[in-house]
């Protein structure tokens, strides 16, 4: 009886230090703070070009390791890896052949993971361009995305872009 009587004792006295702790536990930050912080993320991965063809923005919007992927609306364009990224946008975007005009992400919708270190995104993305002179442009495309909180920063892991069936790329109706 006394064994159970000590343990006991011991038991209580481990669940009142437990209760009683010291150390606050850390709080995280305002849910919207941290949906501004992704959206501001969001952004910069498709307006970094409008900026001066900031590669700050581009680049550090992105995963830098092989989790990193992109569909495209053609089976060609498949990005898999940072490396693979890196590559693409060395020959196109960062040549003097491509000039960004305009830009507009509608309808963003974001959303987190219970854990908070996990977002995705939905939106309708107007993106235009230059090709060597020739004007081009994706109006409503529909862009999802994952992002993942590493090291402290958001950065996109994942992303998809396409068109609704029932329009081509310049917004008319097929």
């Amino acid at each position: 009886m006394k064994l159970a009587g000590a343990t006991a004792v011991l038991a209580l006295g481990a669940l009142a230090g437990y209760a009683t702790s010291t150390a606050a536990p850390q709080a995280a930050p305002p849910r919207t703070a941290v949906k501004e912080q992704v959206e501001r993320v969001i952004h910069d991965s498709i307006e970094w070009a409008l900026d001066d063809k900031n590669t700050d923005k581009l680049f550090g919007s992105v995963a830098h390791d092989g989790d990193f992927f992109i569909f495209h609306p053609d089976s060609r364009s498949t990005v898999v890896g940072f490396e693979a990224f890196r590559s693409m946008a060395e020959s196109s975007w960062l040549t003097p052949d491509f000039r960004a005009t305009s830009s507009a992400i509608r309808e963003l919708r974001v959303s987190f993971s219970r854990g908070g270190d996990v977002t995705w995104f939905s939106a309708l993305l107007d993106d235009c361009g230059e090709w060597q002179g020739r004007l081009g442009c994706w109006k409503d495309t529909r862009w999802t995305g994952v992002l993942e909180q590493r090291d402290g920063r958001w950065v996109i892991v994942q992303m998809h872009f396409s068109f609704a069936f029932d329009k081509k790329p310049d917004g008319t109706a097929r």
